[in-house]
């Protein structure tokens, strides 16, 4: 395929996790990368993930869990300066690896469970509320994540999915939460010259594409039950997790 199609439909995918289905975004890099760098994918596309992040912030400005805020904003922030000093000689493969377990550990935990409330040997979880050291530890991997692999979905997920958040309430938090730390990732990928050799012409059309899917995204979300809401999520997140993990010992083993 075209590398400029598979760009625009990586926009799109990107739109549409900004409009609440996560972790679609999350798929749009490892997606590009099958056809061209993934470093120059990923960074082609930053500036959709940015002007999509905002016009996602204005869709759920309303809709937003505060104490889930004040928890992950700073400890992705604090990955994100990590991961800045550590770029220079992270092992991706390692990072990509863990990304994916975590995410396939939180599919697997959260189906088994399920499994087992339907046979009768579990009685219903009980939601799970905003805790510092969880939201600490999750929010610092989800900035280290985002910076070195583009993966923040699957940290983020394994901390707020088990809160059972209202699906609105949950996709604003995302929402804001990766505008921050997406548009604190400029400085470092400037500093890296990573913007060097870009084709602009591009931008224009993927940001346009983006934020399409957006409104896509919102009104999918608008529209699943909830339940169904998280299911799709959690599939989705499943998916990702098994291609970071082929990606991750490609990689290792090349």
């Amino acid at each position: 395929m075209d590398p400029f199609f598979l760009l625009l439909f990586a926009a799109l995918l990107v739109g549409t996790a900004k409009g609440g289905l996560s972790t679609v975004g999350s798929l749009a890099v490892p997606l590009t990368a099958l056809a061209m760098n993934p470093i120059t994918a990923a960074t082609m596309l930053l500036p959709v993930f940015i002007v999509t992040d905002w016009v996602a912030v204005y869709l759920f400005r309303r809709s937003y869990s505060r104490p889930n805020l004040l928890i992950l904003v700073p400890s992705m922030l604090l990955g994100i300066a990590m991961a800045t000093l550590m770029v220079s000689f992270a092992p991706e493969a390692i990072l990509l690896i863990l990304t994916g377990m975590i995410g396939l550990w939180y599919c697997l935990r959260s189906w088994w469970r399920s499994w087992s409330r339907i046979k009768g040997r579990r009685a219903a979880p009980v939601s799970t509320q905003p805790a510092v050291f969880p939201g600490v530890i999750w929010g610092t991997l989800a900035g280290i994540a985002s910076y070195l692999t583009h993966s923040a979905g699957p940290p983020t997920q394994a901390y707020l999915l088990p809160q059972n958040l209202p699906k609105l309430q949950y996709a604003g938090t995302i929402a804001i939460c990766f505008a921050i730390i997406n548009l604190s990732k400029l400085p470092g990928y400037a500093l890296a010259g990573q913007f060097q050799g870009l084709d602009w012409t591009l931008i224009p059309w993927l940001i346009a594409f983006g934020i399409l899917g957006t409104g896509l995204g919102r009104w999918l979300t608008g529209l699943l039950p909830q339940a169904i809401y998280v299911r799709v999520i959690e599939g989705l997140l499943l998916v990702l997790s098994v291609i970071l993990l082929i990606k991750g010992l490609t990689m290792l083993l090349e």
